[in-house]
């Protein structure tokens, strides 16, 4: 629960500072390690419990481990006593863990002994939210109870009755507060989850493999040579604009493009950061596109910004998902309104921001350009999101947000084709000229029509290593299915879904995360997408088309695809692998105190 937990609050978290480790090396799968395993679920439920605590009536006082066809009842008081002194207990539960090395059998106990919640406030919020919601339904799938059912229901109020009367809760006083004398634990059933998680991974790591044998030419370009990599950018206008849907003024940074006057006007561009973003994060990206002619304004969205998950991570708010999109929508659009109205300063020299506007986003924010550009959810989307969610998606966390949207966007609506008379959506009275998306998603908005209604161009990035909105399954299918000649799809090879943002500063560490997440090189792989984004506009501005390419800047690859690049590498894809399914029963081997010979030496040959 704790790792399931680490890897959804990513979904949403800025990062404040990125420390790289070194990854395991891969361990080969046998007997011993399927025992490893074992006691390593084990250590994700199981805690001693507080002095002077007594449990209610009916508790649970038995968990049954069932793995590979074995039951393995543990009677809670013998495991505190291993937990106590693993080397002097006896008993069958006793010669299982003995089976460990001596180092493996101390760190198991240390792991035992550590609370899955140590923040009352914060526990209160997730349990709220429905990220938590989706997590216990998980959880509760995998630790049944006596005739096999959930306990997800009962997990839920057993931690609010647990956080109501202290601050942290421990596993065994989770289980304790259950009004089951029995669990069982289905670690065949969450080892299934895990292969098909690794199945997921695998099939992405297959198709950049293919990605990388499509025929495409080779154009280098150079790092720059001009102003330092790691500079700081001048500070932007700091703009407080009164909005109506807001009760305090929304937070602008304004950076007016630079030059002389333009002879051909420049659309301004409208950044927005992701779910637990700040503009100071893509401040870089403004910063420089400002300095090429264009002006950039970027948005703070209070309440899904980084100050919200700060709030909520002590208990002061509840966490940001999907439900922040309608305000975020109100944001862009009071903000267009204001510049229609004359209410914003001046964006540069003359023309400048005159020729309409271009939409930029992030994660999120990304998906809040698709919206306000005119996209809907298509209908059907509850049904598409239950066989979606058999499973929690950590291999693709966005899908978590795609399905929050139903609370907002209902089961989604009938297609809505822009007007032919009118080639450019308008927002606020300014022609809409583009969108660009980083790390962008809606494979579960728009399965089958994808971006095929939108009559402008779109430049979806993406990273290779993105776990968050894996390119393969939130971008490749939207832009394959784009008419617009001059959509592009690019994926950065060793990017993740952090590489576009910029943190200047030292700023407070809310997460510590490793190489896989952060991507390599994360300001070289900036440089190439802020080249990437300029060939874009640039290409609509004269009417050229960006080609279809394999860009390398440095030691970083990029594949840039148009649509008909992006139908051959779908046609090489790998077979997706199969649908997580129930495991089917099967013949039981129980272990308990009658069985004299003790625990065999493996689990049973089938």
């Amino acid at each position: 629960m704790p790792a399931i937990a680490s890897v959804l609050t990513l979904a949403s978290l800025p990062l404040r500072r990125l420390s790289t480790r070194r990854p395991l090396p891969n361990r080969p799968s046998n007997r011993l390690s399927h025992r490893r395993r074992l006691s390593g679920l084990l250590a994700s439920l199981l805690v001693l419990p507080p002095l002077g605590w007594s449990p209610p009536a009916r508790a649970v006082d038995e968990l049954v481990v069932r793995f590979d066809g074995l039951e393995l009842p543990i009677e809670l008081v013998e495991l505190e006593a291993w937990i106590r002194d693993p080397g002097q207990t006896r008993g069958d539960l006793a010669q299982w863990l003995n089976l460990l090395d001596a180092r493996s059998r101390r760190g198991l106990a240390r792991l035992l002994q550590a609370p899955l919640l140590t923040d009352r406030s914060f526990a209160t919020e997730l349990l709220g939210s429905w990220t938590g919601e989706q997590m216990l339904r998980e959880v509760g799938g995998l630790v049944t109870g006596p005739r096999g059912e959930s306990t997800a229901p009962l997990l839920m109020d057993s931690l609010r009755r647990r956080f109501e009367r202290q601050t942290s809760v421990t596993a065994v006083e989770l289980l304790r507060e259950l009004p089951i004398p029995r669990v069982t634990l289905q670690v065949d059933g969450l080892l299934a989850l895990a292969q098909h998680w690794r199945a997921q991974l695998q099939h992405q790591r297959d198709a950049v493999a293919e990605l990388r044998r499509l025929p495409l030419p080779l154009r280098q370009t150079r790092p720059l040579l001009g102003r330092s990599r790691r500079s700081r950018p001048a500070q932007p206008q700091r703009l407080q604009l009164a909005v109506a849907h807001r009760p305090m003024p929304l937070p602008v940074d304004l950076w007016p493009a630079l030059g002389p006057a333009q002879s051909e006007p420049r659309p301004l561009l409208l950044l927005m950061p992701g779910l637990g973003g700040s503009r100071s994060q893509l401040n870089w990206l403004a910063a420089s596109l400002a300095e090429q002619g264009w002006p950039a304004l970027v948005l703070e969205h209070p309440g899904s910004d980084e100050q919200a998950v700060k709030a909520s991570l002590v208990g002061e708010g509840p966490l940001p998902g999907a439900e922040s999109l309608p305000q975020r929508l109100a944001d862009l659009e009071a903000v267009l309104a204001a510049r229609a109205e004359g209410r914003l300063p001046p964006l540069g020299p003359a023309g400048a921001g005159d020729a309409g506007v271009v939409l930029i986003g992030h994660s999120l924010g990304g998906l809040t350009a698709l919206m306000a550009a005119g996209l809907v959810p298509e209908q059907g989307l509850s049904g598409r999101c239950r066989r979606a969610l058999t499973s929690l998606p950590l291999t693709n966390v966005s899908r978590l947000l795609q399905c929050q949207l139903e609370a907002v966007a209902g089961d989604g609506g009938p297609r809505t084709a822009p007007g032919a008379a009118d080639p450019w959506p308008q927002l606020a009275g300014i022609p809409l000229l583009g969108v660009v998306t980083f790390n962008g998603f809606g494979s579960l908005l728009w399965p089958e029509r994808g971006l095929a209604d939108l009559p402008l161009p779109v430049l979806m990035v993406g990273g290779s290593l993105d776990l968050i909105t894996p390119p393969v399954q939130e971008q490749l299918g939207l832009l394959s299915t784009s008419g617009h000649p001059r959509s592009r799809l690019v994926l950065v090879d060793g990017a993740s879904h952090f590489s576009p943002v910029r943190l200047e500063g030292d700023g407070e560490v809310l997460f510590r995360v490793g190489e896989q997440l952060v991507g390599q090189d994360p300001e070289l792989v900036q440089e190439l997408l802020l080249r990437l984004t300029v060939d874009f506009l640039e290409s609509a501005r004269h009417g050229s088309l960006l080609m279809p390419q394999r860009r390398r800047h440095g030691g970083v690859e990029a594949y840039v695809l148009d649509r008909d690049a992006a139908r051959q590498w779908q046609r090489r894809l790998p077979a997706d692998p199969a649908p997580l399914k129930a495991a089917a029963p099967g013949a039981v081997l129980r272990t308990g105190s009658a069985d004299r010979a003790g625990p065999p030496a493996g689990p049973p040959s089938r």
